[in-house]
């Protein structure tokens, strides 16, 4: 299990509750849908994902 495994769950948590899709925050971060898929759900686990999962997390705040 990743150390980030509970943030990608906070992330999939905040899109719900905004009622955001994973297509819009993949638009919002130039990334393909089926990427940003992959790594909110821990498919793909690389330095990439990692800091973009940072990122999101940090931009909005999600604690």
């Amino acid at each position: 299990m990743s150390s980030l495994d509970s943030g990608r769950e906070k992330i999939l948590k905040f899109l719900d509750e905004h009622k955001m899709s994973v297509a819009d925050l993949a638009s919002a971060y130039s990334v393909n849908r089926s990427e940003m898929s992959n790594y909110l759900n821990g498919n793909i686990e690389s330095e990439k994902g990692n800091k973009l999962i940072l990122k999101i997390i940090s931009d909005f705040k999600i604690r």
